[in-house]
């Protein structure tokens, strides 16, 4: 499984941001897909889940700022990001689950600073 994601850059702090992520390979027709990031000096950690029969799992700290989507069909996984926070500030990985694999794209940064 490959995952290819886009978006990051630079956001001012209230602002938004999208990520996307495509899986493409071998995919099932059951997996999670989630996105995780990792901020300088820290250990990557979860933000948000999807699975495949629509049950979402935020992070505390972005419940009620991010949402999670996905389209099975086109096996994307998208990020919304509003009330963007300088501490959101983070490398990106998006994530494929299906136990007992896991599958990580590329990572994608981006910063929330005035």
């Amino acid at each position: 499984v490959q995952l290819q994601a886009c978006g990051g850059g630079l956001v001012q702090p209230g602002g938004s941001l999208k990520l996307s992520c495509v899986a493409s390979g071998s995919i099932f027709s059951i997996y999670d897909m989630g996105w995780y990031r990792q901020a300088p000096g820290k250990q990557r950690e979860l933000v948000a889940t999807t699975s495949s029969g629509g049950s979402t799992n935020y992070a505390d700290s972005v419940k009620g700022r991010f949402t999670i989507s996905r389209d099975s069909a086109k096996n994307t996984v998208a990020l919304q990001m509003n009330s963007l926070k300088p501490e959101d500030t983070a490398v990106y990985y998006c994530n494929y689950h299906r136990f007992p694999f896991d599958y990580w794209g590329q990572g994608t940064q981006f910063t929330v600073s005035s």
